[in-house]
């Protein structure tokens, strides 16, 4: 009898030795910031050739950490970028794969109906069983927060931040809802937080008989909540309750999205730099007076948003075991104000309609990636290491010494982030699809990118390009190198899994 009490002590000592290793072990591991960018192009920072928005702090993080100049969204649009992002699957094997406003469920597009009914809200969830960046780190001792624009789960469904992985979610639950800056309410968990701002649906235009040369004009486009700088209070915030173990924060910002609202003081600061112009007052989203000089300050606000997160770490002295990553979910907009072509924002590729955002076109898909991590990434690096979204979720679990689910896509870059290049293992291809915009498929491949557009009207043809020789993919040289058209046609067939939701199956592929 005593030598059994004496075991069960031994065991049970045992058992909160091991129990107490596991949770402490977490301690020292480096805290993990994911800043994603809305719609931001390849060339809108400075430290990627832009010569007219200024965004000094995102350079200064480029200058103390590595600049990667081929690193590639999952997919051309909000949601299955995301989606591909958090899974680390790529868009021929991830349950969303484009924008699906699920209008089964009634008028989604009306903001007045949204409001009385929040079942209208959101988009279509990813499943209960998906395991999500989140949900590992959080299973390593990591707490774990999300703010910004989510939509991967309507509210009352199992896609929502809460049940993948995130312990506090704050901002948009809804795209669509980030379709103006001055909301009715944002997410706080599972609960609505409501803002004090009128309902001013995006589209309304301006007052009939209205001087689109008179600032008072577009009064009812400023309110008094904006998103954009509640976010920014949240994620402060989480800073200051989390610091003192390891977290991870997934900040999604909704800039530089449209609609074009920002900071007055931003500005009047670019409507004296750029210069008088012209409003915008016809088509999308919201009337603009300024268009350029919103634009540009919509991405310098963003910008000194990322200086004040960096020096609240400072303050909070975790910025020296803090690995952050700013990237974005896709190529710039052509629409609702937006002059893009005028900022060169995917420079040097082509940001034009049908070449930036919703195209696996590089200007839709080629998306700037800082990473800074103190005494770990060497200042002023950069790597041309080709990497893709998917290659997160692998990354960070090598970071935390995580296991990797069996059936994700992506590659660890830590050797690249690191400077180990010689360690680094490289894709052999990448791969998109893309069930809107008249359906695409694209392959990364070495040099070349292979590309089908316009499935849904039938063409099953290939173009091929050379980037090291083309790399705005003007010259399609497939018919002189049929032997690697015949290499991606292989890839392209092995990659597609058909979609299980009916809205992304591409019958052309045979789904």
């Amino acid at each position: 009898m005593k030598h059994s009490y004496y075991v069960f002590w031994v065991l049970t000592l045992l058992l909160y030795s091991c129990r107490s290793t596991v949770e402490k072990e977490p301690e020292t591991a480096p805290n993990i910031i994911y800043i994603l960018a809305d719609d931001l192009g390849y060339g809108e920072l400075g430290s990627y050739g832009q010569e007219l928005i200024e965004t000094p702090h995102l350079d200064q993080l480029a200058a103390t950490g590595m600049r990667f100049t081929q690193h590639y969204s999952g997919a051309p649009v909000c949601a299955p970028a995301r989606c591909v992002l958090l899974t680390g699957k790529h868009a021929g094997h991830a349950h969303i794969r484009g924008n699906d406003e699920w209008k089964e469920r009634g008028d989604v597009w009306n903001f007045k109906a949204m409001f009385e009914d929040p079942n209208l809200e959101g988009q279509r969830p990813i499943p209960a069983e998906e395991i999500t960046i989140a949900e590992i780190l959080k299973e390593q001792g990591y707490r774990t927060g999300c703010v910004g624009k989510w939509g991967l789960g309507a509210p009352n469904t199992e896609g929502v931040p809460n049940k993948q992985g995130f312990d506090f979610f704050y901002g948009y639950n809804c795209q669509r809802q980030a379709h103006t800056f001055y909301p009715l309410h944002l997410w706080k968990n599972e609960e609505r937080v409501l803002l004090d701002n009128p309902l001013v649906p995006p589209r309304t235009g301006l007052d009939e008989g209205a001087d689109p040369n008179d600032s008072t004009s577009y009064a009812r486009y400023t309110l008094t909540d904006y998103s954009a700088e509640l976010m920014q209070e949240e994620v402060l915030d989480f800073l200051e309750r989390n610091h003192e173990r390891p977290f991870f924060l997934y900040y999604a910002s909704p800039i530089p999205h449209v609609p074009l609202q920002a900071p007055l003081r931003w500005i009047n600061y670019y409507r004296k730099k750029l210069g008088p112009e012209e409003p915008y007052v016809k088509g999308s989203y919201f009337p603009t007076q300024y268009p350029r000089a919103t634009y540009a300050a919509m991405i310098s606000y963003l910008d000194e948003q990322v200086g004040e997160l960096i020096e609240s770490l400072r303050e909070l002295k975790v910025y020296e075991n803090t690995l952050i990553i700013f990237s974005s979910d896709n190529g710039p907009t052509y629409t609702g104000g937006a002059d893009t072509k005028y900022f060169n924002s995917a420079h040097p590729f082509k940001e034009d309609e049908g070449w930036g955002k919703g195209s696996t076109h590089e200007g839709g898909v080629r998306v700037p990636m800082i990473a800074s991590w103190p005494g770990k990434i060497a200042a002023g690096s950069s790597s041309d290491h080709i990497s893709i979204f998917y290659d997160v979720m692998p990354t960070l679990c090598e970071v935390i010494n995580a296991r990797v689910p069996d059936d994700r896509d992506g590659i660890s870059f830590l050797p690249a982030l690191l400077g180990n290049q010689d360690e680094q293992k490289q894709h052999e291809y990448l791969y998109w699809e893309f069930p809107a915009y008249h359906g695409q498929q694209a392959v990364r491949m070495g040099k070349w990118k292979g590309m089908r557009q316009n499935i849904f009207n039938g063409n099953m043809d290939i173009a091929l390009f050379d980037l090291d020789e083309d790399p705005q993919e003007l010259h399609d040289v497939a018919e002189d190198h049929q032997d690697i058209v015949q290499e991606i046609e292989k890839i392209i067939e092995d990659a597609h899994e058909p979609a299980v939701l009916e809205r992304f199956k591409i019958a052309q592929l045979g789904d």
